[in-house]
């Protein structure tokens, strides 16, 4: 197999960059599942739309329901019984769900924006919840057949996601053994999940983010009623197979997860494990792109041969499959790191704060390619690539919104930037590099790094992108030549 055949396959090209692929059966099962029955519901979905929104039954009770046409739940619950969870809990290891995520986004990236707000949900519930919050809900969160509950994560309001301190109006007071939560989440993912994880300022609370908590929760209250309310459905352009809605709290019983003082830090925690998620998403989409892309190129001809076997865009796709191998080299030490310290607590180990910089590396610069990527596609496809029925044009709506989801470019940077010059992540970083890297190269990157970080804040901040954009790929390229 060359390397341009590995593209049509998401498990053959893991298994090209990877020494060890654990549970490789049950991917090789869900490749297969995609292929004869995945992928025709997902194209349907994504041409359908925005979901119903079911505010009331025929009696008049309000009950909320999203209704996707019933082959949407085969394609979400297969991923669930097949461990995009509840593995991680249970093999302790997050290298299992990304390999699955890495799998099933190639044919569906917003497929996994449930699977990684439900392990959000089900890692913070195991980490700082309470022996009865968790004797209560993690069982649900892990179950292994089509009853499992879904989880979601609510941190941004119509203020806007990245500044939390000052966007989080939501407002928690205590009452007994829970807590009454006021307030309305703009962009809800998964919408109906049955648990949610939520951002929210306890009464009284200091402003800023030093102010704010994470809590837990539930669909229904204690005494069966809706604890929460969908306002309404997004009309979005691409992640169409997962429902982001605008949420209502109003007195909404939640439970405190951790404590109240350090819940910034929980909540980049969860943050963290969907920066990692969306990384790996980013390239699988980037793989997809580039497989259609290459079975378009074999079949086409023009001026006497295969569009494929012109020089200049065999040597673009020879480029951009090494581009593509940096890529996936880069979000899968961002997945490996995060397996090294994902059960952490304050305080983090140094360690940790290397894995959050390569996390902003690689959710920053795999979402830069996807979008790069997913373009160059549709030009090979010539001006079948904006005809919605050839599905071209799908995967640059899908990457436009992974280089939104979980911070924009402009957010990775500027917090890779604090972590540098706080933690001083960069110099293990450069570290680990060094046996693979060019001396030369290394020291050129490292006294570039250190003397953009000794200027005034404000120029700092304006001159970053070149340098963050250079360090991710000189990072990226020097760890695929170590995996080979």
């Amino acid at each position: 197999m060359t390397g341009l055949d590995a593209l049509r396959s998401p498990l053959s090209f893991l298994e090209s960059r990877l020494q060890d692929i654990p549970h490789g059966d049950v991917l090789d099962a869900e490749e297969g599942w995609w292929k004869s029955e995945g992928v025709a519901i997902s194209n349907a979905i994504d041409r359908a739309g925005t979901p119903w929104l079911l505010m009331f039954n025929r009696p008049g009770k309000r009950v909320d329901q999203i209704l996707y046409p019933r082959e949407y739940q085969a394609i979400l619950r297969r991923g669930y019984r097949s461990g995009v969870v509840w593995r991680a809990l249970e093999e302790k290891s997050l290298i299992p769900t990304y390999l699955l995520m890495y799998n099933i986004s190639f044919h569906d990236p917003g497929i996994c924006c449930p699977y990684t707000v439900s392990l959000g949900t089900a890692v913070s519930l195991a980490k700082y919840g309470s022996a009865a919050l968790q004797l209560r809900f993690l069982p649900e969160l892990l179950r292994k057949d089509d009853s499992v509950w879904q989880g979601a994560t609510w941190m941004t309001e119509i203020k806007g996601g990245s500044d939390l301190g000052a966007a989080v109006e939501t407002i928690a007071r205590p009452a007994g053994d829970c807590w009454l939560l006021t307030g309305d989440k703009y962009f809800a993912s998964n919408a109906s999940a049955e648990l949610a994880v939520v951002a929210a300022r306890p009464e009284g609370a200091v402003a800023g983010v030093r102010g704010l908590a994470l809590f837990l929760v539930p669909r229904y209250r204690h005494d069966g009623e809706l604890n929460y309310f969908i306002r309404r459905l997004k009309d979005k352009i691409a992640t169409r197979s997962v429902p982001t809605g605008e949420v209502e709290l109003k007195e909404s019983e939640g439970y405190l997860l951790g404590s109240a003082e350090s819940g910034i830090y929980l909540i980049l925690e969860v943050l963290n494990l969907s920066r990692v998620a969306n990384s790996v998403v980013s390239v699988a989409l980037a793989q997809r792109a580039m497989a259609d892309a290459l079975s378009y190129a074999e079949q086409r001809a023009a001026f006497g041969k295969r569009i494929l076997d012109h020089p200049l865009l065999r040597h673009q796709f020879e480029n951009r499959l090494t581009a593509l191998r940096s890529a996936f080299a880069l979000a899968w030490d961002a997945v490996q790191l995060l397996n090294d310290v994902w059960m952490e607590r304050l305080p983090y180990s140094y360690r940790y704060h290397l894995f959050r910089l390569v996390a902003h590396l690689a959710k920053y610069w795999t979402a830069e390619f996807a979008v790069e990527t997913a373009k160059w596609a549709m030009e090979v496809h010539g001006g079948l690539g904006g005809l919605a029925e050839y599905g071209a044009e799908r995967w640059l709506r899908e990457a436009m919104i992974l280089a939104i989801w979980e911070g924009t470019s402009h957010r990775q940077i500027l917090d890779g930037l604090e972590v540098m010059e706080r933690k001083g992540a960069h110099k293990m970083l450069f570290r680990r590099l060094a046996e693979t890297a060019s001396a030369k190269e290394l020291r050129d990157m490292e006294s570039e790094v250190e003397q953009h970080l000794k200027l005034p804040r404000e120029e700092r901040e304006a001159l970053a992108e070149p340098l963050f954009r250079r360090l991710a790929i000189l990072t990226a390229e020097t760890l695929a030549r170590k995996s080979g």
